[in-house]
């Protein structure tokens, strides 16, 4: 941040209302060019980091901040890089909450009036809207500047900047008995969850969904959890564990003392099968574990689900533009000589979109990969024993997923949980299978085994050779253009799944555990921060993403743009996965692929 000027209020309302009906542009004088500018206003600094240029453009940025002396958060609340993420996440909720009751509405022109903070949903994430430090508290809010067509009202400005953000601050920015132990119950549930994940690990789990989890939703265009007819979770006794955490939690069926020991449904490592009758919770369930890499809010229903950090949900993709990636464990030669060890297309057909996606994931760290059926490409996931029959394995480039799955885990160390209503051949290669009954989870895996090995398979296993590991990949900077017109960075996030970089529309539809447009918005100055700074030599994808992750766990998220910005933090998985998608990438194997085995 660069040094700002202090005025007080007195200053402030002179500046605004000499203002008063001059053109918009005249609000600029409350952030001089050299920086933003800081105003007393009593116990609330009120920082103007930038002033719209236009009532209809997007709102300005202001900062509201209050001294820990005054405000008396207790340091516990914030002691470790996980309580501090989660009571700054709170404090942006318990902001918006504030800023809705308190803001009169509409003051004028476009955007005139509005009050709003980057605000998180059912997940918790790191983000920089509200900033919980051992010397102050501070809250991050866009503002729309009021005006009267593209003339300034002053006095409105007056009473949204002198009496309303103040009152806001105070309301929300201050410690009450109420509000900390409001926090505390967030921050607590977040810390279970983190400890939860930390476990997974030494206890042998790629994943756990704790008894008296709501996983259902309201709707499909609703993620809030279905209050009504929905049904507790309960883990089978053939894969029950119990895990500890920090803070006591309610039991999950009756009983009345709190308690820190959790029990659940563990999952283990190898090929998992989430099986059952359409409509009983398959796809749910497997949901839940997509979202379980992130803590959710208390009453989410979630908050007892937790999987491996680096899992990645995988789905087919039709049209996405695929370079220089290595799918030939997949797909073999095609057509025309065509190999597959350095794989480019504009236009990935299913299939191979598919395995790119797997390849992908598993160069960056995925040790967990999740599937389901129905969003995947068919002859991607099997290959029937009457297809194989009528046409031939020469004639077949693509080694089916049934016949990859074991060796992703014997040989890369790459577990899977699948979701397979339609075709039994899996349960030669599964070591779990779990069917889903009522949204009851029943644990049917000597069963399908038994139905294996006694009514055996007509089909062919397709791998002609091993599994080998994924080549690392260099993505070459030039290729990596954020800029249009006159800006060297051009970035566009107003959608979870569509990030505009430069000239380029990157879509993110297929990132499913995506889940906040600030995500998306600081994947792109991820994008740009990485190619400026570490893209250069024969650095890989993976170490590229390595240097952003510590420098983001070390200096945080502001250190993505030079003026604060809205941004919440995204995971290597999904910053690669959006870099991939860009159409311009060039991306070259650091070494050459070593022979088959």
């Amino acid at each position: 941040m660069s040094s700002s000027s202090r005025q007080g209020v007195r200053e402030l309302e002179t500046l605004l209302l000499r203002i008063d009906g001059r053109g918009y542009n005249a609000y600029k004088e409350l952030c001089p060019r050299d920086g933003e500018r800081g105003y007393s206003l009593d116990d609330v600094q009120l920082f103007i980091d930038h002033v719209q240029g236009d009532p209809f453009a997007a709102p300005s940025r202001l900062r509201l901040r209050i001294s820990q002396e005054l405000a008396q958060w207790p340091e516990s609340l914030f002691a470790s890089p996980v309580r501090r993420m989660a009571l700054e996440d709170w404090l942006a909720r318990r902001v918006a909450r504030v800023a809705r009751r308190v803001v009169h509405g509409e003051r004028g022109s476009g955007k005139s009036g509005f009050v709003g903070i980057d605000a998180g949903r059912q997940e918790v994430l790191e983000r920089n809207a509200a900033l919980a430090r051992e010397d102050f508290v501070e809250a991050r809010l866009q503002v729309g500047l009021p005006a009267a067509g593209r003339r300034v009202l002053g006095r409105e400005a007056c009473a949204l900047l002198l009496e309303e953000l103040p009152e806001i601050a105070r309301e929300a920015l201050y410690r009450s008995a109420e509000a900390e132990a409001e926090a505390r119950a967030f921050v607590c549930t977040v810390e279970n969850h983190a400890a939860l994940q930390q476990q997974l690990e030494a206890a042998g789990l790629v994943a756990f969904v704790a008894d008296g989890a709501l996983l259902p939703r309201e709707s499909g265009a609703s993620d809030r959890p279905l209050r009504k007819g929905g049904i507790p979770f309960r883990a089978p006794e053939s894969l029950r564990v119990v895990l500890e955490v920090p803070n006591p939690i309610a039991p999950a069926f009756g009983g009345e003392t709190p308690t820190q020991r959790l029990s659940g449904l563990g999952l283990p490592p190898g090929v998992t099968l989430i099986v059952g009758g359409g409509y009983h919770g398959k796809s749910t369930l497997l949901r839940a574990l997509e979202r379980g890499v992130y803590p959710h809010v208390p009453g989410d229903g979630r908050e007892g689900v937790a999987t491996q950090v680096s899992a990645v949900k995988i789905r087919a993709e039709d049209g996405r533009r695929v370079t220089g990636c290595d799918i030939s464990g997949f797909i073999g030669e095609l057509p025309q000589g065509r190999s597959t060890t350095c794989f480019e297309s504009d236009d990935a057909s299913g299939s191979t979109s598919q395995a790119a996606n797997i390849v992908e994931a598993i160069e960056v760290g995925a040790t967990l990969l999740l599937l389901d059926e129905d969003t995947s490409a068919t002859n991607f996931m099997v290959r029937d024993a009457r297809m194989q029959a009528l046409v031939a394995k020469e004639h077949e480039p693509i080694t089916p997923f049934v016949d990859r799955v074991r060796e992703l885990y014997s040989r890369l160390g790459v577990s899977t949980i699948l979701v397979m209503g339609g075709c039994g051949d899996y349960f030669e290669v599964a070591d779990t299978v779990i069917e889903m009954r009522d949204y009851l989870p029943r644990d049917v895996t000597a069963a399908a085994r038994s139905i294996a090995t006694q009514g055996g398979s007509a089909r062919q296993h397709e791998a002609a050779a091993p599994l080998q590991p994924v080549p690392a990949r260099i993505p070459l900077a030039r290729s990596i253009d954020s800029s249009r017109g006159r800006r060297e960075v051009r970035i566009e996030a107003r959608q979870i799944d569509q990030l505009g970089f430069g000239n380029e529309r990157i879509d993110l539809r297929a990132l499913e555990q995506l889940v906040d447009p600030s995500q998306t918005r600081a994947i792109g100055f991820a994008l740009v921060h990485a190619r400026d700074t570490w893209m250069r030599d024969d650095a890989s994808l993976a170490e590229i993403l390595a240097h952003l992750d510590a420098l983001l766990d070390a200096k945080g998220l502001d250190t993505l743009d030079r003026r604060p910005n809205s941004f919440a933090r995204p995971r290597p998985q999904e910053i690669a996965a959006a870099l991939n998608r860009l159409r311009s990438l060039r991306m070259t194997q650091k070494r050459e692929k070593r022979g088959r085995s």
